[in-house]
């Protein structure tokens, strides 16, 4: 039986199942819940959302690099020099999601629990995090790794990404972005 532990430390096991057409789909559990599965089918893989939601989905074309990847996760650290974020990649977007909750807020709350800047205090926080997506990188040319970025506009009527400038430079568009986030220049961006 496949089975996977999520960031969230709780435990799912992959099903088999049928769609109304009589076709096979899969989707995990955290309880028995159908047919168990042994083997990861052909040309699938265990992807879990920055939510910590678990699924069995296609293997997506690798167009991202993962040094493009590490580009952006080193440049958050650096330049925006927070510690919860999460980055995911889908397709041809690295995206940048950032926790709805203030981690510092809720790291002085557990730690009166777990004792001042303890590792469970903050495996503590960690777990209990949601994420929403606050920027992303969308590569627009694969001969020139030309990428726009975009930021999440909250406006309600609006509710969409707001592409901010375009460049084949990463690090450069990482190094002038990502200051912004977790700050309020972020909702001045356009």
């Amino acid at each position: 039986m496949i089975e996977h532990i999520n960031r969230r430390n709780k435990k799912f096991y992959l099903y088999q199942g049928t769609t109304k057409l009589g076709n096979p789909k899969y989707f995990f559990s955290s309880k028995p819940d159908g047919n168990p599965v042994d083997v990861i089918p052909d040309s699938y893989e265990i992807y879990e959302n920055p939510n910590a939601q678990v699924f069995l989905r296609k293997i997506p074309p690798q167009i991202i690099t993962p040094e493009e990847i590490e580009i952006v996760k080193s440049g958050v650290k650096k330049y925006a020099k927070i510690d919860y974020f999460m980055i995911d990649v889908k397709v041809k977007n690295i995206i940048i999601y950032m926790p709805n909750q203030n981690p510092e807020q809720l790291l002085e709350i557990v730690s009166s629990y777990y004792g001042n800047n303890s590792l469970r205090a903050k495996n503590a926080v960690a777990f209990s995090l949601s994420y929403s997506p606050m920027m992303q990188f969308v590569l627009e040319d694969v001969q020139t790794r030309e990428f726009t970025i975009e930021r999440w506009c909250f406006r309600g009527s609006v509710d969409d990404w707001i592409p901010l400038s375009q460049s084949s430079n990463l690090k450069e568009l990482v190094k002038n972005y990502v200051c912004h986030l977790g700050k309020d220049s972020f909702y001045d961006l356009m």
